[in-house]
């Protein structure tokens, strides 16, 4: 069946809406436990880009697991393919003109690794929100630790399932060391030159 699928070309280019926007597109993949402060962490740095008239989407582990993704188990296989379909979500937006910012656990390296081979390398921007398990434990926001030390949760990662931290990130953010205003001043100062154009 794939050979039947032709793209169709259309004339509006990425290059267009970039210039329109008079910004680059790219993503930002916060990853870290469940609890380390992605979300909040990606929040703020959104709120910041806003402010600087950058136009931004942001993509979170529960909202896409209750539309495009709800068919999907926490199992290995599902994991991996509920990582995927984000990385294909994404880089449609990077292909809209969209700095995308996405806040998913994805705790297995290849999976991290094939998100960049589909939005491209120069496209991603990797972020470590780097909490500690007794910390996402102590904070349980949503009681999901909790759940899962009682065994009401399954493939829990870091109790029942593994995480696997990134090697090089782009940029590690310490949680328990680093208030949110200061990584997302880090943040913010890492992308800053990404956005400039430059078709030179």
């Amino acid at each position: 069946m794939a050979k039947h699928v032709i793209p169709h070309s259309y004339q509006v280019s990425k290059k267009d809406r970039i210039t329109a926007n008079n910004h680059n597109s790219f993503l930002l993949w916060f990853t870290g436990l469940s609890g380390s402060g992605k979300s909040t962490i990606a929040n703020v740095v959104e709120q910041e880009l806003f402010k600087l008239g950058i136009k931004t989407y942001s993509l979170d582990g529960d909202n896409i697991r209750k539309g495009i993704n709800n068919d999907l188990s926490f199992s290995p296989q599902d994991r991996t393919e509920n990582i995927r379909r984000i990385a294909e979500v994404s880089n449609l937006m990077i292909d809209a003109g969209l700095v995308v910012l996405a806040a998913f656990v994805s705790p297995y390296k290849k999976d991290r690794d094939n998100i960049r081979t589909i939005v491209k390398d120069f496209n991603f921007v990797e972020i470590y929100v780097n909490t500690s398990i007794e910390e996402c434990e102590r904070r349980d926001v949503k009681g999901l630790y909790k759940k899962a030390r009682a065994g009401e949760i399954k493939n829990m990662t870091g109790i029942s399932a593994p995480y696997e931290a990134p090697e090089n990130p782009n940029i590690e953010i310490k949680t328990e060391t680093e208030s949110v205003e200061d990584a997302v001043a880090r943040i913010i100062d890492y992308i800053k030159p990404k956005l400039k154009l430059n078709y030179e």
